[in-house]
């Protein structure tokens, strides 16, 4: 009569190692148990693991994969912020992307915090402490209630419109940027102030409202809130408003240089300074 089949020694002791059999043997065959399957699925999965390190690895120190966490602006969610995502999804697949809403001053903290790793905001901000490059620039315009005489009244409207005109304004600490911009630019009646709100599109619906006329940026035209014109400025530099990106200089994360890198190129070569 056969005897039972006599396992390898490099079997026994990796049997000893483990603490259980591995192995089902009789004099016909040698069979794995069920503890020897979840061995070889998961030596396996090491194997395949340790194989695509070196490769993963390389990949994330080239930026290719990793995880990029952008803060934002309201304002630069109408239309700027989807072409940057559809862009990262083309060009760094392998990239996971968090998104958080914050204003401007809210993005610094969080980049000097560690919780962002680029945002889109307006400045001003820190150059010596952070990058920055222009991503988009686009006009400033007037959101009239459609039911207002403004409204009606063909071109560009100019100062000399807006004499008594109830006003809806920028706040000048939670939209600074606006409030500077729009007062360096146009002699603002602060009597006529009716309102002073931070998101563009409360202003866009307080103008639905007939609450007051508001400075906007053109892209608010997006938004499609009914009851609102937007009416051109006369004597305005063109594209006054500016949306950048930033990022803390000594941030060590090469998805951030990447992402930079895919976003200039789809603009056709980055404008601004790095």
């Amino acid at each position: 009569m056969k005897g039972t089949a006599v396992p390898s020694t490099p079997v026994q002791k990796l049997e000893r190692e483990v603490g259980v059999r591995l192995l089902e043997r009789d004099s016909r065959r040698v069979v794995l148990t069920a503890a020897g399957e979840a061995f070889l699925t998961e030596a396996r999965r090491l194997l395949a693991l340790a194989e695509s390190a070196p490769d993963l690895a390389r990949r994330i120190s080239a930026g290719s994969r990793g995880t990029l966490r952008i803060g934002f602006t309201a304002a630069s969610s109408y239309g700027v912020l989807g072409r940057l995502l559809n862009t990262l999804e083309r060009e760094l697949p392998e990239i996971d992307v968090d998104l958080f809403e914050m204003v401007t001053r809210e993005q610094v903290d969080a980049l000097l915090g560690g919780e962002l790793d680029v945002g889109l905001a307006r400045p001003p901000f820190d150059t010596d402490v952070f990058g920055s490059r222009v991503l988009h620039r686009e006009g400033l315009l007037l959101a009239v209630p459609a039911a207002h005489p403004l409204a009606r009244r063909d071109g560009a409207l100019s100062v000399e419109h807006l004499v008594d005109v109830p006003l809806i304004m920028h706040s000048p600490t939670k939209a600074r940027y606006f409030y500077d911009l729009v007062v360096g630019l146009m002699p603002i009646a602060h009597q006529n102030v009716v309102h002073t709100v931070s998101q563009v599109l409360t202003m866009v619906w307080l103008v639905a409202a007939g609450r007051g006329v508001a400075f906007v940026p053109a892209s608010a035209t997006g938004l499609g809130v009914a009851g609102v014109v937007y009416k051109q400025l006369a004597g305005l530099p063109e594209d006054p408003v500016e949306l950048h990106v930033i990022w803390l200089r000594e941030s060590r994360n090469p998805v951030i240089h990447r992402a930079l890198e895919v976003w200039g190129a789809a603009r056709g070569g980055a404008a601004g300074g790095a």
